[in-house]
């Protein structure tokens, strides 16, 4: 019961942060989603469900986001100077990645990011595996090998870190 409270909560949380609007209409409409995607989770089950615990400290989270939202900016701009270059200096490339943050979670984050960010896609990917990533240059693939965005997620992670160097 008390999941399904803070579940509920949440969602209405969320939804008045994301929506900013209170016409009638949008506000009963936005209750009628929040009451069915809170019946479909008692439904399921998906709050009885204990997977992946989740040791992440909120400051750091919120750095690491604004760490991401800075390199899609950069992202951006790379990719829109070199299409907009009149010698299109794009060179794509696929390559394998090694997944190193510390965590199933940690990895499926790293996938995302590498995604969410311009001018690299992450095509296939399985937690225990490397991903193999397509980039607009390759220049994109040295910078994830070089292994500033996977230590930013280990940061983010620190709790595990701590008890795997306990073991």
């Amino acid at each position: 019961m008390i999941q399904t409270i803070r579940l509920t909560l949440t969602m209405v949380v969320l939804w008045i942060l994301l929506s900013g609007l209170f016409k009638t209409q949008l506000v009963i409409l936005g209750g009628l989603s929040v009451v069915l995607v809170v019946w479909l989770a008692n439904r399921m089950k998906v709050l009885q469900h204990r997977g992946q615990p989740i040791y992440f400290r909120f400051t750091h989270i919120v750095e690491y986001w604004g760490w991401l939202a800075y390199q899609i900016l950069l992202s951006n701009i790379d990719v829109t100077r070199r299409v907009w270059s009149r010698e299109l200096p794009i060179k794509p490339t696929l390559r394998r990645v090694t997944a190193t943050p510390d965590t199933e979670l940690g990895r499926v984050i790293y996938a995302n990011s590498i995604t969410l960010t311009p001018g690299t896609t992450a095509i296939n990917f399985t937690p225990e595996d490397d991903i193999l990533v397509h980039a607009l240059h390759e220049d994109s693939l040295l910078e994830l090998e070089g292994g500033e965005m996977a230590e930013h997620i280990r940061d983010v992670e620190p709790h595990i870190r701590f008890i795997r160097e306990k073991r």
